[in-house]
């Protein structure tokens, strides 16, 4: 049987967390699409149980909380009935502690009351004490918030007033550029926030566009699955963690966080993730060439 060996599972993975889409990852590993997107699931679904092992037992003085935007198989208005639970717009939750800018918590779906208070109720579980928490505007926020700290977090709240866009206009430098902030407001909900800002999570949000293929606007390297979305989801946390060195910190956020001892590679990644080890059989569709940009 055809298997990947592990300097290429290290190379689909290294493509797949530097922003490639799959079938770019396709021609430049000259390995089929179909491998590709079975590994990534793989690799993804056993990040999400590391995830789960390591994130516990977090002491971090200041959390930022956000929601990051992207869809699953089709724009929302094209969702039909029987397909709301699992296809148009699908949020991803996001939970930052500001100093180690490590992603503490985080969780796909709707954006709703339910998945946000499951949200914060993981949150909860994975840190000790009562951080100060930031959030945006997002109402649901407050309830979940109260509820799963007991009222004991000081809670302040972050709203942002942007311009309305034209999208009639015919430059496209305008149309598409973020619309501008014109007022700011904070507001305190509960205890005595020192700082009320999400500008540490809204930058990790332009990370993971940038990163995740799935994520980038104005293209259809979208998901076709859920289960693939959020296995992209789980693969960038990651990696983002344990591997991707921060310019600021100097470090990886595992490491400022105190949860890793050394910054990870790809293989130390792999190595921990997949069931049995990184010689686990991964099968491959079929093998093929590239030859000038084509396949054989």
């Amino acid at each position: 049987m055809n298997v990947l060996s592990r300097d290429q599972q290290i190379q689909i993975i290294a493509c797949l967390t530097e922003g490639q889409s799959i079938r770019a990852t396709e021609r430049i590993t000259g390995i089929h699409r179909d491998t590709i997107m079975r590994l990534g699931e793989r690799v993804g679904r056993g990040c999400a149980e590391l995830h789960d092992r390591m994130m516990v037992g977090i002491r971090t003085g200041r959390l930022e909380l956000d929601e990051i935007w992207g869809y699953v198989g089709k724009k929302q208005k094209k969702v039909q009935r029987h397909e709301i639970s699992h296809k148009g717009d699908q949020y991803t939750f996001i939970a930052l502690a500001s100093s180690a800018k490590a992603i503490v918590s985080y969780r796909t779906g709707k954006r709703d009351s339910e998945n946000t208070d499951l949200f914060v109720q993981d949150l909860r579980q994975r840190v000790l004490g009562a951080p100060e928490i930031s959030t945006d505007g997002f109402l649901p926020y407050q309830n979940a918030i109260r509820d799963a700290f007991r009222g004991r977090a000081s809670h302040g709240v972050i709203v942002k007033t942007y311009s309305v866009t034209n999208l009639a206009v015919k430059d496209a430098a305008r149309r598409y550029s973020p619309a501008e902030v014109i007022s700011v407001e904070r507001d305190v909900v509960s205890g005595v926030p020192s700082h009320i800002s999400t500008s540490y999570v809204e930058r990790q949000n332009l990370t993971l566009r940038m990163t995740q293929r799935r994520f980038a606007r104005l293209t259809n390297g979208f998901s076709k699955k859920l289960t693939n979305h959020a296995a992209a989801v789980s693969l960038y946390v990651a990696h983002y963690n344990l591997c991707r060195v921060h310019e600021a910190l100097r470090t990886t956020p595992a490491v400022a966080l105190g949860i890793a001892d050394r910054v990870w590679t790809i293989g130390d990644l792999i190595d921990a993730v997949l069931p049995l080890g990184p010689n686990k059989p991964v099968r491959v569709t079929r093998n093929f060439r590239v030859i000038d940009g084509g396949r054989t």
